[in-house]
């Protein structure tokens, strides 16, 4: 990256150099439920759950590019855009505050043609029609029509830990999201959460079929007490 072209990337707030997960791990957790993920982790890395996909269909999971954004303003989340790699999932907190739209049909046009995994804004966005069209994946807490500013003398990080609701999330940790929500999985427990996802997903199987076959959950779990 030209630092000459982009002088932000000399301030000590950016970060780029951060370890991802491999790509096979990212390819097996895309492929499990986020619930299951939040169980088989010990019910850790749940973001707040008012983070929802703004199209039904939408899904993502990849590594955790990180944003610190100003309260209405975005232009942090516009550089970010520039640093980020092929398969990152922005992950950004503006501060609390929720009454801007921070990204909408110009930024989603962007992440798409730089291959990007997806955006989890702990925020609202605009254009939800056309974000939907688009199948750029995007999380949210919602629609907000008010628009945003860029001010260049404030002060936002890239690649830094970001906290969204009680979660801490790192760069490099891997999120994913579906319609129930987003968890975010620090990048050196990921291995062992698949292993937990499988063995949980073929419990509940075995549970599914013996509900099927007239079995009372009160018996199957021993709690009919």
């Amino acid at each position: 990256m030209n630092a000459s072209r982009y002088p932000f990337l000399d301030l000590p707030t950016v970060r780029t150099d951060f370890e991802r997960p491999a790509a096979d791990l990212v390819a097996a957790t895309s492929a499990i439920p986020v619930a299951t993920l939040h169980e088989a982790a010990g019910r850790i890395g749940a973001l707040p759950s008012a983070i929802k996909p703004v199209a039904p269909s939408f899904r993502l999971c990849g590594p955790a590019l990180t944003v610190h954004s100003p309260p209405a303003d975005n232009l942090w989340l516009h550089r970010a855009l520039v640093v980020a790699r092929p398969g990152d999932v922005l992950v950004v907190s503006v501060g609390g505050h929720y009454e801007a739209g921070y990204w909408g049909e110009v930024m989603s046009t962007m992440g798409r043609a730089r291959q990007l995994g997806g955006l989890v804004i702990d925020g609202c966005v605009r254009d939800g029609a056309i974000l939907e069209q688009f199948g750029f994946p995007v999380f949210a807490r919602g629609l907000c029509i008010r628009g945003t500013g860029k001010d260049f003398a404030a002060r936002g990080w890239i690649g830094h830990p970001v906290m969204l609701g009680d979660v801490v999330v790192q760069p490099g940790d891997l999120v994913a999201g579906d319609a129930d929500g987003v968890v975010a999985l620090p990048r050196g427990r990921i291995g062992e959460t698949l292993v937990a996802s499988h063995e949980r997903e073929a419990k509940e199987q075995d549970i599914i079929r013996r509900l099927d076959a007239g079995e009372a959950s009160l018996d199957i779990y021993g709690w009919n007490r």
